[in-house]
This record gives structure tokens, sequence and C-alpha cells, in this order.
């Protein structure tokens, strides 16, 4: 019930921003005489759309994370563990230069932890409550500085700016292809008809599946940055020692809701080369470990 309610207010918020934004830059309407498409104007609604929609999910990721995840801020350590955790991000964000972000811990058996926030020096670093009670604290470490890494890599910002690109392309050329249909195939020249609008939707679907790939051959590249970063900041066999600890629980049923998911250190499933793992957000294990084996540092 919670996702659902944070997904309608995201909605909401995107479309009263977006609406805002293309009235105060006067922009008309998307058709002109003819039923002909008017793409300056189509152009800048799509990448006002698209962009407003990846800004204002970064800008509530890290609210979004801390109610979707359960996530408890540690705001007064209340165990020796817990002043650990946050007195280890101090330390490797110092080294990364960032500020300090905020620390928390999320209910989740299985072994996992994440980053997020619209900015490097306001964001949040989570580990999982199964992490803590099964990895030893060179692997937390390890852990917690690849997703330091992400905050001091700028990748949520970057990832959120390819989303809002894609989005933007895809809303572009879908709306063109059902204009195209509308006008040539349906002889329809009075205005966009019903024909435009499931041409539309199904070219959206269509298209922002293979528009994901481009989205997720970032996602990937950004976990083996993130990797190096852990391991320059805590140590290459630490980083490796932390990924072989998650290899072992593959088998652990992932717990992660989907939209966390590119922002996790791992997904929890198996990834071998084939057409789906083109819709992966993670590389393989197995590639991040050798990658890492291949590094020159110590």
């Amino acid at each position: 019930m919670l996702r659902i309610v944070l997904f309608l207010l995201t909605n909401l918020a995107v479309m009263l921003v977006a609406g805002v934004v293309l009235s105060l830059l006067g922009v008309g309407s998307t058709h002109g005489a003819g039923n002909t498409l008017q793409l300056g104007n189509l152009l800048v609604m799509c990448f006002v759309f698209g962009s407003v929609g990846s800004l204002i999910s970064l800008l509530m990721s890290k609210w979004m994370a801390k109610r979707s995840m359960g996530v408890q801020i540690i705001e007064s350590p209340r165990t020796g563990e817990e002043r650990w955790l946050v007195d280890t991000v101090a330390e490797l964000s110092q080294k990364a230069g960032i500020k300090m972000p905020e620390v928390g811990i999320f209910p989740s058996y299985q072994s996992n932890a994440f980053a997020t926030g619209w900015n490097k020096n306001a964001a949040l670093v989570a580990v999982s409550a199964g992490l803590l009670q099964r990895m030893t604290r060179d692997e937390v470490r390890a852990v917690l500085g690849h997703e330091i890494g992400h905050v001091a890599n700028g990748d949520m910002v970057t990832l959120a700016l390819v989303q809002g690109v894609v989005n933007a392309f895809v809303m572009f050329f879908s709306r063109i292809i059902g204009n195209f249909v509308d006008r040539v195939i349906f002889k329809n020249e009075e205005g966009p008809g019903i024909a435009y609008y499931v041409t539309s939707i199904v070219a959206d679907i269509v298209l922002g599946i293979l528009a994901s790939t481009i989205v997720m051959y970032f996602s990937r590249y950004r976990e083996f940055r993130a990797d190096e970063a852990g391991a320059q900041l805590a140590g290459r066999q630490a980083m490796i020692n932390a990924l072989r600890a998650l290899q072992r629980e593959q088998e652990v049923p992932d717990q992660m809701p989907a939209e966390m998911t590119a922002m996790a250190i791992t997904t929890g499933k198996r990834e071998g080369f084939s057409f789906a793992s083109l819709f992966m957000s993670h590389p393989p294990l197995e590639k991040r470990i050798e990658a890492l084996q291949n590094l020159q540092i110590a």
C-alpha cells in the first residue's frame, strides 16, 4: 500500500511541476493544422516530462528509500556495532572527499546495502541487518566503501540524467510513430485520433523496453567503478572477499523493492550472459571479482 501511495505522489508531483514549467516556457499545442506535429513543442514537452520525472524521483529518493525499506537512521549509536558503523562511514567519507552521509540499517535477512540521495554531500548509506550479522568487519567496510564510491562518483545524479534523456526520446519518437500511423495509415487530418493514442502507448512500451538496455548498461558500468572505489578505500582483497560473501548468498530470495535494485550492491540473483542480461542492473559477481583481481592497486 505504501509503495502505491509513493508512486501516486511522485506522479502527481511530476504532473504539477511539468505543467508549471511548460506554462513558463510558453509551450503550446503539439499538434497543428492538418494533424501535423509541432516538433519543437513536442521535443520541449518530452524533455520537460522526461527530465522532471527523473529529477523528482532523485530528489525524493532518500525519503522514499527510508520509508519503502524501513531504514532506521542511526542518530545516536546505541550499541558498539552501530558506533563502529557510523565511525567507519565517517572515515571512508573523509577519504572519498564527501560530507558525512546519513547512516542507517534496514530489516532484511539478505546481505545487501545501498546508497542514495540527490547530492553527494547529502546522501544516505544503509546496510541490511543480515549483512551485519554474517559478514566480517573487513567485508562490511568494503561494502561501505563501495556505496560511498557510488556517492563520490555522483552515480545517482548521473543515472537520473541518463534516465531523463532516455525517457524524453522514448516519448518523442513514440508520438512521431503514433502521428504517422494516425495521419498516413488512418488518413486522419482532424487532430489526434484514437489510432494516435493507441499507437503512442504501444510504442512507449516497446521503445521503453529497448531503451532500458541503455540505462542498465550504465548501471552495470557504475558497479565496476564503485567496486574499484571500494577497493581503493577499504582494500582490494577485502572488496573481493565481500563479493565472494555475496556469491555464497545468491540463493537467498531478493527482498529489495524493484525501484531500489539499481542502488543495491547486489540483486541476489545469478547473472550469466543471455539476452536477459542486457536488462540487468548489476554485472555477474564473477565478472566483478575478475575485474578487481586485474586491478592494479594494493
